[in-house]
């Protein structure tokens, strides 16, 4: 399957592979170098919480309680 580029350097994603990846209007999509190809992948934003968690850094609390346990081991 190939599409010409237009002169905004726009091309148009088939609807096909569309549909197969959930990407919609508005959607945002990351393009990268691979070699001797250019790869495309839906960009898909993190889910937000609710409730307890709401506003939470989970990764940097998971990355300071890991942080201090290795802290806690060195010094054993």
């Amino acid at each position: 399957m190939t599409h010409r580029v237009g002169v905004k350097g726009q091309v148009v994603i088939p609807k096909e592979l569309r549909d197969r990846f959930g990407i919609e209007p508005g959607d945002r999509v990351a393009f990268w170098d691979c070699d001797d190809h250019l790869a495309l992948r839906p960009v898909r934003e993190p889910q937000t919480l609710r409730g307890r968690f709401r506003g939470v850094g989970l990764s940097e609390e998971l990355e300071a309680e890991r942080r201090a346990e290795r802290q806690r081991e060195a010094s054993r």
